[in-house]
């Protein structure tokens, strides 16, 4: 499922469901099929993408498969995206919609 980010002042971007999820429980929000940042919320949104993007723990588990040979687990880990790179587009649309006073929104089909 497609999950869009719309800001009122900036533009769009468009993510997966997990890659959404897992950014919105990061700064706190449900994951339902509509929701709002408001201009007060922005700046904590990006202080906390910010600090979670610093943080180990935040960091996505390798998809290379355990038993996988060596050579394949380390193409798989060069290939890996990694939180800050996923998170890096909503926090550059969180800070020009804020510097423009305005809000984000998102929706998708439905919860998720």
């Amino acid at each position: 499922m497609l999950v869009k980010f719309t800001s009122s002042t900036s533009g769009q971007i468009l993510m997966m469901s997990p890659v959404a999820r897992q950014l919105l429980e990061i700064v706190g929000k449900a994951c339902s099929a509509r929701g709002v940042f408001t201009t007060e919320q922005l700046p904590d949104a990006i202080r906390r993408l910010r600090r979670a993007v610093q943080d180990p723990q935040h960091q996505s588990a390798p998809s290379a498969d355990a038993t996988a040979p060596s050579a394949a687990a380390e193409d798989a880990e060069e290939t890996r995206v990694g939180l800050g790179q996923r998170a890096f587009p909503l926090i550059e649309l969180f800070e020009r919609t804020l510097a423009d006073d305005g809000f984000v929104m998102w929706e998708a089909s439905g919860d998720f």
